[in-house]
This record gives C-alpha cells, sequence and structure tokens, in this order.
C-alpha cells in the first residue's frame, strides 16, 4: 500500500478481502473497522472519499483487517460496542453484550417497577445480578431507575476489571439517580442471603450445553470467554441453581429475570415451576420471535 490509497479504495479493498473470507457483514466490519483507524465517525469515510492515507494510518487499519479476518470480534478490535444508551467498553475475557439482552433489561425494569408501586418510593430496591460481563445489564438498569442498590458478580477477574471500567465511567448517571453499584468475584449467592436479600435477581448466565461450543462461529467458540458461554452438559446448570436459590432467599414478591436460549423457554419454565415458591409470569420473545426471557416472581 503506497500514498495512492484512499479512503474509499481502502474501503473497496476491505470490503472484497471480507467477503472473499465469508464474513457475514463484511462491509459493515471494513466501514467500523477504517473509521476506527482514521479515529473519525464511520459518516465521514463518506465525506472523505478522496482524502489519501497516511502510512501509518494504513498500517493500523492493515493490522485490523488482518485480525478480522481471522475472525476476531469486530467489538474486541474496536473496543467498544453499543448498548442501551451508551458505549461500553469490552475486550478479550468479557462476554460481549448483544442486542437481545435488551430486552432482558426491559423485563427487569418491568419487575421492579412494579415491586416500587408496591412498596412505596422510599424504598430502595435491591438488585443482585449473576454474572457481570462488561456491566451491561446493571448500568441500563441504574440509567432507567433511582434509589437502587445493585450487587453484580462474576467469576472472570478480567470481567470484572472491564465493568469497574464501564461503572467508573458511568459514576455520574449513578449520582444523579442515587443509584449504587458493586462489583464482586463469585458465581454462587450463598454469601448474599442474609445482608442483601433481593428484589430482583436477573442473569444472562451460560446456556449453551458444552457440547455445542465447538460448532458455534469462531467469534464466539474461540474468542469469547467459555465462562461465559458453557451451561454444562444441558446447558441448564444455572437455572436450576438460580432457581434453588431464589425459592428460598429471594424477597417475597421478589422477581427473576433470565435470558435463555431460543429452544429453552419450557425446559427453564419447568424448572422454575417445580419449585411450589416461583411462579413463571412469561416469557418475552425478541424481535425474531425467539424466546429469549423468562420471568419469575416469589409468591
Amino acid at each position: 500500500m503506497d500514498s495512492t490509497w484512499t479512503v474509499k479504495s481502502l474501503l473497496d479493498w476491505s470490503h472484497q478481502y471480507f467477503t472473499s473470507k465469508q464474513l457475514p457483514t463484511p462491509r459493515l466490519d471494513a466501514e467500523v473497522l477504517l473509521a476506527h483507524a482514521l479515529g473519525c465517525k464511520r459518516i465521514e469515510l463518506y465525506l472523505n472519499f478522496d482524502k489519501p492515507t497516511g502510512p501509518q494510518e494504513r498500517e493500523r487499519f492493515k493490522d485490523l483487517v488482518r485480525r478480522r479476518a481471522a475472525r476476531e470480534p469486530l467489538a474486541y478490535l474496536t473496543g467498544e460496542t453499543g448498548f442501551w444508551a451508551f458505549t461500553l467498553k469490552v475486550g478479550p475475557g468479557c462476554l460481549i453484550p448483544r442486542p437481545e439482552t435488551e430486552i432482558l433489561v426491559e423485563e427487569a425494569l418491568a419487575v421492579l417497577k412494579k415491586t416500587r408501586e408496591a412498596l412505596g418510593s422510599a424504598v430502595r430496591l435491591r438488585v443482585v445480578e449473576l454474572g457481570s460481563g462488561s456491566g451491561a445489564v446493571p448500568l441500563a438498569l441504574a440509567h432507567e431507575m433511582e434509589d437502587l442498590d445493585i450487587l453484580s458478580l462474576d467469576r472472570s477477574a478480567q470481567a470484572l476489571f472491564i465493568a469497574a471500567g464501564n461503572r467508573e465511567r458511568f459514576l455520574e448517571v449513578l449520582a444523579q439517580r442515587r443509584n449504587r453499584l458493586w462489583l464482586a468475584r463469585g458465581d454462587r449467592l450463598e454469601s448474599v442471603a442474609s445482608a442483601f436479600q433481593p428484589h430482583l435477581v436477573v442473569s444472562n448466565p451460560p446456556y449453551i450445553p458444552s457440547s455445542v461450543i465447538p460448532g458455534l462461529e469462531p467469534e464466539v467458540s474461540v474468542h469469547e470467554p467459555a465462562l461465559a458461554l458453557d451451561g454444562g452438559q444441558d446447558g441448564l446448570a444455572f437455572y436450576r441453581y438460580l432457581a434453588d436459590w431464589s425459592a428460598r432467599h429471594l424477597a417475597p414478591q421478589g422477581g427473576l429475570a433470565v435470558e435463555i436460549g431460543a429452544d429453552q423457554a419450557q425446559e427453564v419454565a419447568g424448572i422454575f415451576s417445580a419449585h411450589p415458591e416461583l411462579k413463571v409470569l412469561g416469557v418475552r420473545q425478541d424481535l425474531a420471535k425467539r424466546d429469549r426471557v423468562v420471568t419469575t416472581i416469589r409468591v
């Protein structure tokens, strides 16, 4: 590559290259990575089509193209992804938030709003999340409601480091809404019950059966953390645990909202319904009409 390479020619070349590698969104990937390499917004690429690029810019872009062609996730390459009303930092060791998880946020908010109506505005609501990841879910909840005490747990030190960085970036939002968010390492809730009986447990747990993971696209199977994916032999291990714990320790009329795999609604609902203390409220589908979230309350 020499100085004759313009923004347009780099876009066209990378688009064709990604297409030859059978990436699912070759043009989008080319645009996002070139904008990242040039330090500009995607729209600016089209306003500067004929602008020559410098050698350092091209070298940065070439490295990003090589890594994306090897199926490294786009969000890891740029270091960020959009979720809810903000942009979150992400990186290796941290599950990349998906748009579908915004449905989990919506259902969790619905539970919290009903609880707030029942208990009154003076009560601080307590939320426990199992599986912090980037901090996407608790930060979205804190963005929409006031007077929340949120405890988010993850067994990955890398994920907690990223979540802590995202929390730091949104401290002003947390303070404005009088919300508190604690992050702690762990994947079990036994230490939570006595001191922090929650009004809501929310989780996007590992739910992919162990044997299925190697056959997933490389972006997931190779690059995303197995800890955040592997739900055991049948993918349901964490749902059994969450049901058992919630039946004993949720606050009365407290809610449990979980994200699920597209074919798991009946099994997860059955796991929850097996506990007399739990009542399944319903299953929410995503925009593709796939079952995505199961919501339960402790009766």
